[in-house]
């Protein structure tokens, strides 16, 4: 049975017997009491208490007619039976109405009523008992008063229990003494002890509660992560989508174009010149296009250079140079300085693919007759420069749109970029072109 369940039961329990409990023992007690009255009272006594249980009887209904016609005058405040829903078992206390003044005073005249029907015979002790029940939910929730309540309940006990009230002789009076402490000891404490626990019940209950909001607040929590978190797969699928789809452009731009581009300007060569000569250009045009077939697999497979399988970048760069200076008559050296040590493979085929774009650049745009590429190796970074004495341009001004302009230095910016790098361009009309890219290396490189 869960938990809940079980503490709605004992609820309704301690409800109906906090209820029906003072009735009940009234009428064992009255019982009690009439059998043994011709040994234990006088004629006045009994008449006395016959008037008492009467009062008595009247006190439990008016108190009762008050709990069952009592309707909640606040929010919050605990409903009656007939403003609940589920009846009973829908009130928020115990006792509904009190603590108040009210259940103060009916739980007065209660105590006063029961001391004097133990006075007049000392079964009615049975019905004085209901106070050790309901003090803690009739009486403020102020110790002292509660305490004060038991103890008027404890007096009526130690009396009946010593005898009778009041004590007649000196053994009853040491007796009714020992009795009364007795009583008062054990509600008191037991009452203490009720209180402790409570409210040790009442911190449990504000720690679940707590719990389940943090709970609450953690599901809610994970079910935003989760949505962020697919939020996130999906931009990043979105940007490794892009980011590849830039890879093959700057690929294809730096190997396709580049390559047609030769073969198609040693065709036209071939066309203007002697078959000899003309032999030599339709070769060249085919190295150049099988080198840019190998090229383009290598790009599509997310390979380096074919150029730095076997070689370091200086190497490299050097082959490359010779052959664009043999391909195109140009005049182009190559120069590295300062120690060389092995780079990142990455950083080495960037290097390599924009001193072949700005190589490629000098050959289309510049008009150049003589160019050069310096590699330096300067400790923390390593810086490639490309110069041609070309015609030159303005940085500054916009790129031309058509099928050779703009692409290129963007592209290199943006290979120099992914690597943390910067590229620097120098240029103007008539004045040729130096284009420098710096990339800083790690410190084990």
């Amino acid at each position: 049975m869960p938990d809940a369940v079980v503490a709605a039961t004992v609820e309704e329990r301690w409800r109906q017997f906090l209820r029906w409990g003072p009735y009940a023992l009234l009428a064992v007690a009255a019982a009690m009491a009439a059998a043994s009255a011709e040994l234990l009272s006088t004629g006045t006594e009994r008449t006395v208490a016959v008037w008492l249980v009467g009062a008595a009887l009247l006190l439990q209904l008016a108190w009762h007619a008050r709990r069952t016609g009592r309707t909640p005058s606040r929010p919050g405040e605990a409903r009656g039976p007939r403003d609940a829903p589920g009846g009973d078992a829908a009130e928020a206390v115990l006792v509904p109405g009190a603590p108040g003044p009210a259940s103060v005073a009916y739980f007065t005249l209660r105590a006063a009523l029961a001391l004097a029907l133990t006075w007049c015979n000392p079964f009615f002790a049975v019905f004085a008992c209901i106070g050790y029940f309901d003090a803690v939910h009739l009486l403020p929730p102020r110790p002292l008063c509660v305490r004060a309540g038991l103890t008027v309940v404890a007096l009526t006990l130690a009396g009946s229990q010593s005898g009778g009230i009041p004590p007649a002789s000196a053994l009853q009076w040491a007796a009714f003494g020992g009795l009364f402490l007795l009583n008062a000891g054990l509600a008191v404490g037991l009452s203490h002890l009720g209180a402790k626990e409570a409210e040790k019940a009442a911190e449990r209950a504000a720690t679940i509660a707590e719990l389940a909001r943090a709970n609450t607040r953690l599901e809610q929590a994970l079910a935003e992560n989760a949505t962020l978190q697919a939020q996130l797969v999906l931009q990043a699928r979105e940007a490794g989508v892009a980011d590849e789809r830039r890879r093959l452009a700057a690929e294809i731009h730096d190997t396709l174009a580049q390559g047609l581009t030769g073969i198609i300007a040693q065709l036209q060569a071939a066309e203007a010149a002697d078959p000899r000569q003309a032999r030599v250009h339709h070769r060249r045009a085919a190295a150049l296009a099988r080198h840019s077939l190998g090229e383009a697999r290598r790009s599509v497979q997310n390979l380096g250079p074919a150029a730095l399988e076997h070689d370091t970048l200086p190497d490299a760069l050097e082959k490359t140079v010779g052959a664009w200076a043999e391909r195109t008559g140009i005049r182009a050296r190559f120069t590295p300085t300062g120690t060389a040590h092995p780079l990142h493979d990455e950083v080495a085929a960037t290097l390599l693919r924009i001193a072949q774009e700005a190589l490629a650049n000098a050959e289309r745009h510049s008009g150049a007759t003589r160019a050069g590429v310096t590699l330096s190796y300067m400790g923390d970074e390593v810086v490639l420069d490309v110069r041609d004495d070309g015609r030159g341009f303005d940085p500054a001004a916009p790129p031309v749109p058509g099928a050779h302009g703009g692409f290129g230095l963007a592209g290199m910016r943006a290979r120099a970029e992914r690597l943390a790098g910067a590229l620097a361009v120098e240029s103007a009309p008539g004045e040729g072109t130096a284009i420098s890219v710096r990339v800083p290396l790690a410190p084990h490189a």
